[in-house]
């Protein structure tokens, strides 16, 4: 974090609503999802570079969430970069946070503050107080709990073209180079549709992202033929990693919200994969 002593913790909108606001009961629940057991999928020999989870409540996708930041115990970093599409409408086409700390029931993250300052000076960036947005910090406890110490950029994204998004992943990538990072893209995948129909937009969509085909990704969302709401996220998160020595994506867990509540018939789609 800059050099600033004046300390300003972001309120969370979500804590006791999308996740528990007991820091005894959260804890517990993401270390269930962290350690659950499942067939693990093949894994690069390669370092981790970023990872997709979705951001739905823990209940819904704290289960597939998991899956990816099981790989983050004890991985060496020292920023975390969550980058997510922005539910809410801002002037700016990206935009970050005017506080210099996160803060859940398991302790206070620090912003990086120096890197959002030299990333405004590269593109136009919006610093929000009293945001009401889940995407990002819906991801903190699980990094909280594989995690010592990190820093975090949080980015919400209004331009999801792929323009936007490639140029956002190389000026990142350019930013943070000299750093240990973990770049998460804070995405769910298709919303509302019939349970089989959903499942053959997300194959879609996870079938780019294991191609490691960023573009394809906001191609598919743009033509209908698949869906993800933080597609831009996505590809931006994909270009920073691959500029880092990313070459491999793996998905390593998929579910859809009627799996838990057994309502099939309007359901969103939860995908979560690495990139080594």
């Amino acid at each position: 974090m800059s050099g600033s002593t004046f300390v300003r913790v972001r309120p969370s909108p979500i804590a006791g609503t999308w996740y528990p606001g007991n820091a005894d009961v959260l804890a517990q629940l993401v270390d269930e999802f962290l350690n659950y057991p499942s067939e693990q999928p093949a894994i690069p020999n390669s370092p981790l570079r970023g990872l997709l989870t979705p951001h739905a409540g823990l209940r819904f996708s704290g289960g597939v969430a998991g899956k990816a930041f099981h790989y983050t115990q004890g991985l060496d970093v020292d920023t975390v970069v969550i980058i997510s599409p922005s539910h809410h409408f801002f002037e700016a086409d990206l935009v970050s946070t005017a506080y210099t700390h996160y803060e859940t029931p398991l302790g206070r993250v620090p912003v990086a503050l120096d890197v959002l300052d030299r990333l405004a000076a590269e593109i136009p960036l919006g610093r929000v107080s009293k945001d009401p947005e889940h995407a990002v910090e819906i991801e903190l406890p699980f990094l909280q709990r594989t995690l010592d110490h990190f820093e975090l950029l949080p980015l919400s994204m209004l331009d999801q073209s792929w323009h936007y998004s490639e140029r956002l992943g190389r000026v990142l990538a350019g930013l943070l180079k000299n750093r240990k990072v973990l770049w998460v893209a804070s995405s769910d995948l298709s919303h509302f549709y019939i349970d089989e129909t959903a499942r053959l937009l997300d194959a879609t969509i996870l079938n780019a992202v294991a191609d490691y085909h960023p573009a394809e990704i906001i191609e598919a969302d743009e033509q209908g033929r698949g869906f993800a709401c933080g597609r831009g996220a996505i590809a931006a998160v994909m270009v920073a990693a691959q500029a880092l020595g990313a070459t491999h994506a793996t998905i390593v867990g998929y579910a859809t919200s009627g799996e838990i509540n057994q309502d099939f018939s309007k359901v969103v789609g939860y995908g979560a994969a690495l990139f080594n």
